[in-house]
């Protein structure tokens, strides 16, 4: 079986983050800190498998607030190879004190392993599952990079951006 991208199925998607981000309530109303942007760089599976795709090829947009919550939406390749999203909230804390290391926690639904493969991750008798992501993560400036703890079957490791406001988003952990 060829699973095939187009343009067009890319931009359906994008458009379709967007209009869920505004759905999730008014977004002017959240004091949104930054927008972040990031794609995966490398994925391990803890049991290798053959079938396995380690090049999830994510494009993840999402912000975050003022209040550290976190809205967003993931488009990748799912262990399988098969297109697979992911939109989630979530909350982050900063590590040490300081703003450049946080602790990243987010939940939502998954969709995307069809068959054969749906019943590789649980709750998916509907075609979509709840997840949750911990990731731990490392900022300079504009520029970050997360360790992300896919369930008990990999990791990845992303970088990315974040654009939108000024940086010191939270003058309490601005310092040092």
């Amino acid at each position: 079986m060829t699973l095939t991208r187009t343009p067009e199925k890319l931009l359906r998607y994008i458009i379709m983050t967007g209009l869920l981000l505004i759905a999730a309530g008014n977004v002017s109303a959240m004091e949104i800190a930054e927008w972040r942007f990031q794609t995966s760089l490398y994925t391990k599976h803890w049991s290798p498998d053959p079938e396995h795709v380690n090049n999830s090829k994510l494009l993840d947009i999402e912000f975050e607030t003022t209040t550290r919550w976190i809205y967003g939406f993931a488009y990748f390749d799912n262990s399988f190879g098969q297109p697979s999203q992911y939109l989630f909230a979530g909350y982050s804390w900063p590590l040490f004190h300081k703003d450049w290391a946080y602790f990243k926690l987010t939940g939502g639904l998954l969709h995307g392993y069809k068959e054969p493969y749906e019943d590789k991750i649980p709750l998916n008798s509907l075609g979509v599952a709840t997840a949750i992501v911990p990731a731990f993560g490392l900022r300079y400036k504009r520029v970050f990079t997360e360790l992300q703890i896919l369930g008990i079957s990999a990791i990845t490791v992303t970088a990315g951006f974040s654009f939108g406001q000024e940086s010191g988003r939270y003058p309490s952990y601005n310092s040092g």
